[in-house]
């Protein structure tokens, strides 16, 4: 494979992992509020649960990817396997 279906593979396999730990952390937290916290607060907290916990999900897969992705970067050279995905002016 050449350098432009590396990247083209690199970046939608990226996202794919980014949504699956985004879905992921996202259940993970909404089921841990079901089974333990649901009975103990206030009923007018429970509106604002599904949006803090998207946020939250979001958050945390930011952070799990930027891990994930420097570990990799220091695995692999990314110059010898990938095309960069923006090019520079013509002439520079």
């Amino acid at each position: 494979m050449n350098k432009k279906i590396n990247t083209v593979l690199f970046i939608l396999g990226a996202t794919l992992y980014n949504i699956l730990i985004t879905v992921s952390v996202f259940l993970l937290l909404l089921t841990a509020y079901v089974n333990l916290l649901m009975r103990r607060l206030p009923a007018g907290f429970h509106a604002w649960v599904i949006p803090l916990f998207f946020i939250a999900a979001i958050v945390i897969s930011f952070f799990v990817y930027r891990l994930t992705l420097g570990i990799l970067l220091k695995k692999i050279d990314m110059d010898r396997y990938f095309d960069p995905v923006f090019s520079g002016r013509s002439g520079q």
